[in-house]
């Protein structure tokens, strides 16, 4: 139901926006591109298939890799706040395309592969980072340490973007683009990238939901099992931060995403990995074109970036299941 869910919602928003268009032109071309057919060159076409189509691809792919994500740090900390946005790893990952783009790093002949690279490695290096001084401070590691820990480098991160800002002449356009969050300009190249990276990184996670679950007994409860915590750990982490960072290069901060969304899946079919890690990634492409949408059409022709979006809804939509959940608990 959900995969269906997702299929008309981005048909809608493909069709949605400045220009409207009708959902069976839509449709049409649509299907005569993925069957190959000749498509006549006309405006609709080109509104189809070289701006909206990339950038609903792009949208969806990432709302599933930042609510994968999300699910998969929520599990592993045991923790409901714990996410990319939370534990200052989107932060960071900005934090690292900033400063590619700041001293213009790339590979030859892979023009977007420094900011990509730097944000992966940045991402990564933040969460270790904060792991580390978690432990520092207290040795059993409570969420509650880590999830302060992270607030206050995502802090620190801002306050470094900041000044990063006061040196950046005329790439200030691009910086500010990365702070905001938007995915107006993708390409068919970015959706490939994010769907390479959601294969990869998220093949992995879907398959460690065994793993997650007997974290969600304790890392000793766990260890007794036969699961391998260290191990497990560490290519969760890693995983969920690459994904961030491709995210985040692509289409810069989008907070709020994997914080909500697994919230919701997990009201919906409970706390076992098995389902909420698949729930959770197609739910989050859901919320994501809604968001990107909502941000096209409601000021139109001013489009909101959708990190502004995700953030409005997002912490309402949070406020909302925070009251839920206590009034279940009690």
């Amino acid at each position: 139901m959900l995969i269906i869910c997702a299929f008309f919602i981005a048909v809608i928003c493909i069709s949605a926006g400045s220009v409207s268009l009708p959902l069976g032109d839509t449709l049409t071309v649509l299907w005569k591109s993925l069957i190959g057919q000749s498509i006549p060159e006309n405006l609709h076409a080109n509104i189809i298939l070289k701006l909206r189509l990339p950038r609903v691809l792009c949208v969806a792919l990432t709302g599933a890799s930042l609510a994968l994500a999300g699910a998969a740090m929520q599990g592993l900390l045991r923790n409901p706040l714990a996410d990319g946005s939370t534990m200052g790893v989107s932060s960071g990952a900005s934090l690292g395309a900033i400063f590619a783009i700041l001293i213009g790093f790339q590979l030859p002949g892979l023009p977007f592969s420094g900011t990509m690279l730097t944000a992966v490695a940045f991402a990564f290096l933040s969460l270790m980072m904060i792991l580390a001084l978690a432990w520092l401070l207290d040795r059993s590691m409570s969420t509650n340490t880590m999830i302060l820990i992270g607030v206050i480098f995502t802090m620190f991160s801002h306050s470094v973007i900041s000044l990063l800002v006061a040196f950046a002449g005329n790439k200030l356009q691009s910086i500010t683009f990365w702070t905001m969050g938007s995915l107006a300009s993708s390409t068919l190249t970015d959706a490939l990238i994010l769907f390479v990276s959601l294969a990869v990184f998220g093949t992995v996670l879907l398959f460690l939901w065994r793993e997650l679950n007997a974290f969600a007994i304790g890392e000793e409860n766990a260890q007794h099992v036969g699961v391998n915590v260290r191990r497990i750990k560490l290519i969760t982490l890693i995983c969920a931060s690459c994904l961030i960072g491709v995210c985040v290069s692509i289409g810069g901060n989008i907070g709020f995403v994997g914080l909500v969304v697994p919230h919701m899946a997990r009201l919906t079919v409970g706390a076992n990995h098995k389902k909420l890690l698949p729930v959770s990634m197609i739910a989050g492409a859901i919320f994501l074109m809604l968001c990107d949408l909502a941000g096209r059409t409601i000021l139109s022709p001013i489009e909101l970036p959708i990190g502004v979006v995700t953030s409005l809804i997002g912490s309402v939509a949070f406020v909302l299941i925070l009251f839920r959940t206590r009034k279940v608990g009690r």
